[in-house]
């Protein structure tokens, strides 16, 4: 019988060990979710809600992104956000693209001080970008300006004629789906094409000039398409400031009164306002993410499916040099 209470007793001592640490992993289970959660959400995700300057990252070509207007426009009504710096490394992009953000940053500028800053490069449609700002620094030999339009096409009736394919249309009238890719352009499709670009230039020129206080023919004489340093647009008084990011960031304390001790925490346009996904999608992103920049690395999918040149259509305002913006000025000459 004693034999037996022993047992007992030993297996009721057993038990409470077990369930204390069953506890104890439930305890550590839910801890990990939660450190997981907060790492999902971001450990900015906390931080965004209290004061800070928000980094907006303008970089590769720019088109019409409805998901970065949106980003904007959260932190246009994001009460914690004080200041935004938009951090800018693109040679351009669409027009219409660039009219988006400028449009989207007027709202923003309205509502708390913006300060742009060009990288390496900030050209065409990128500089149109960073004079919606309150105040521009580029570095001295960032590569900036370019302002102009641009409408290309291509010509393949050799090809065609090579490989024995002959193309025929009718049409409702002479312009219709003029210029084409298989004949020769006609001089009235040429001057619609002409009027096309004139129009949106002579729009960018008359932004240039209200946004940089310059006088229209200034403007004008200073949008042919030239590219400069960021020493010779301040020179021209295309920016405001040489420097880097801390510049912008120092600007935005002395001259708008924020907060030195402010964080700086950069906005992503892949990171959904809190509640957009749950748990279980976040954590499945940021999975599927991982490992694809591991097997890729980071930003190569989308270049495999579709080269960024490929996917501009209609006006263009962009700087074209291969890959500017994954290049670095060295001494002499881009690499």
């Amino acid at each position: 019988m004693t034999f037996d209470a022993d047992v007992i007793v030993d297996r009721r001592r057993l038990r409470r060990k077990l369930t204390f640490w069953r506890v104890l992993a439930v305890i550590g289970v839910a801890a990990a979710i939660i450190v997981a959660g907060a790492y999902a959400y971001g450990v900015e995700g906390g931080a965004k809600s209290r004061p800070h300057i928000a980094r907006l990252d303008i970089s590769g070509l720019i088109t019409d992104d409805r998901d970065r207007l949106a980003l904007i426009d959260r932190m246009t009504k994001s009460d914690a956000v004080k200041g935004v710096i938009v951090a800018i490394n693109s040679p351009g992009g669409s027009t219409t693209g660039g009219e988006g953000v400028v449009e989207a940053l007027a709202k923003l500028r309205a509502k708390k001080p913006v300060v742009a800053h060009i990288g390496t490069v900030g050209a065409s449609a990128g500089y149109m970008i960073a004079i919606a700002a309150d105040h521009v620094v580029a570095r001295h030999n960032s590569i900036t300006a370019s302002i102009g339009v641009l409408f290309q096409y291509g010509n393949a009736g050799k090809l065609l004629d090579t490989i024995g394919v002959h193309m025929e249309a009718v049409k409702s009238a002479p312009l219709k789906a003029e210029p084409d890719f298989y004949s020769e352009t006609s001089p009235e499709a040429r001057a619609m094409l002409a009027s096309l670009v004139k129009d949106s230039y002579d729009w960018f020129v008359d932004f240039v000039a209200e946004r940089r206080g310059l006088d229209p023919q200034t403007a004008r004489a200073l949008a042919d398409g030239r590219v400069m340093t960021g020493n010779q647009a301040l020179a021209a008084k295309l920016i405001d400031e040489l420097g880097g990011e801390e510049a912008a960031r120092q600007w935005l304390v002395s001259e708008k009164g924020l907060d030195e001790t402010l964080p700086v925490i950069e906005w992503r346009k892949d990171e959904p306002a809190f509640g957009e996904l749950g748990f279980t999608g976040k954590v499945a992103q940021l999975f599927g993410k991982g490992v694809a920049e591991a097997v890729f690395g980071t930003g190569t999918i989308r270049k495999i499916v579709l080269p960024e040149a490929l996917m501009l259509d209609g006006l263009v305002s962009v700087w074209q040099a291969p890959s500017i913006a994954e290049t670095q000025i060295t001494g002499g000459a881009n690499e």
